[in-house]
């Protein structure tokens, strides 16, 4: 970054509750993600996003059973056996198996190896299945309700694979169907597994891996200085962490591009940046928000402004959310912006300060609120 001359005032996490609480380092980074994440909006989505994003990734497992729950969410039983289970299940990681080999961190998998043998017609589906309910289930099961080795308060379905033979789907996950950003959620559930998989599918050192935003495709494209790859598609990837509200104002926006309120990938500082250093990641993920259109483009909308120092704020926590939850771009985010949690906040307060002095952004950008802070 630019030394500029012009100085805003440090934008600082509140640290008041952090000291009281006696938090080490470790513990302040899940108190933030407990607290900011559903505790400040306590909902089924926000419980649900919870055990997609800040669930462990040692296998996409969780991500095949997310998906084969909406898949049965209509299917008129409230009480899946595992067979009906492992019809979708399997399907799912089977398809993932194709476009991308690598679906767990450990060596190797006789269920995966199942899945191959089906994909190359050396099994069928009976056999399938029959392996699925063998193997497939033996941790996900277990743990799908757990995120950060805690279990959360609220379940989606009860294991009861001892007397019943397989799961009851409880009253949260139908009313988890029944709301405004229900839609949302497979094809965040898609984006984040595409990115843990490609994550793995690499397998080079994270430091040469570079994640940046094609305007063009709307798409996520990882470089490793040897190949460029397509990743996935930048809204819902990015969508979850904002739970599914406009960055600027909390209004709800939606991925389906035909709805009114579909969101748009905006540039939190303008492209003019790189003006004054190229190597600016002003395509990085560190840079990028969804936006209502309104607040992007319509008649009071950000255009090419700068926007409020609050927002800068609300930019960092954003950023710290994806870190924090060992999201696959946050090696990205840390070779952008920083090491630490300190050095990513001066990251952007010079980014701001630059844009301040090279282009004059005297009067700030800031919408009305549309709903409640969630982040």
């Amino acid at each position: 970054m630019c030394n500029a001359a012009h100085r805003e005032p440090l934008f600082n996490e509140s640290s008041s509750l952090i000291t009281k609480l006696g938090l080490d380092n470790k513990q302040v980074g899940l108190y933030h993600l407990m607290s900011k994440f559903y505790e400040i909006e306590p909902n089924l989505e926000n419980y649900w996003r919870s055990i997609i994003l800040f669930g462990r990734n040692v296998a996409s497992y969780k991500f095949a059973l997310a998906k084969a729950l909406y898949d049965l969410k209509d299917s008129g039983d409230s009480v899946i056996s595992l067979e009906q289970l492992a019809v979708p299940f399997s399907r799912h990681i089977a398809e993932h198996l194709v476009v991308c080999d690598k679906q767990i961190t450990s060596a190797s998998s006789k269920f995966l190896d199942g899945c191959r043998d089906f994909n190359a017609k050396q099994i069928n589906q009976d056999a399938l299945i029959d392996l699925t309910v063998q193997l497939g289930f033996n941790n996900v099961l277990d743990a799908f309700h757990n995120v950060h080795e805690q279990e959360l308060p609220v379940r989606f379905f009860m294991d009861e694979r001892k007397t019943k033979g397989g799961i009851t789907l409880t009253d949260n996950f139908y009313r988890l169907g029944e709301q405004y950003q229900y839609d949302n959620l497979a094809a965040e559930t898609e984006s984040r597994w595409r990115l843990v998989e490609t994550a793995w599918e690499l397998n080079l050192p994270k430091h040469l891996i570079q994640v940046d935003y094609k305007e063009e495709t709307r798409e996520f494209f990882a470089d490793n200085k040897l190949r460029r790859v397509a990743v996935t598609a930048a809204s819902p990837s990015l969508n979850g962490y904002q739970k599914g509200r406009c960055f600027y104002c909390f209004r709800d926006i939606s991925l389906d591009n035909n709805h009114a309120d579909f969101a748009d990938v905006d540039h939190f500082f303008p492209h003019d940046l790189r003006k004054c250093d190229a190597e600016k990641p002003i395509n990085g993920v560190a840079n990028l928000v969804l936006s209502c259109v309104d607040c992007n483009r319509g008649v009071s909308g950000k255009f090419a402004n700068l926007p409020a120092l609050p927002l800068l704020q609300r930019l960092h926590d954003r950023n710290e959310y994806l870190i924090t939850s060992h999201h696959p771009l946050r090696e990205t985010l840390i070779v952008q912006t920083g090491c630490s949690t300190e050095k990513r906040q001066q990251f952007l307060q010079d980014a701001y300060n630059c844009s301040i002095t090279h282009y004059g952004f005297n009067q700030k950008w800031q919408p009305p609120q549309q709903g409640i802070a969630i982040f």
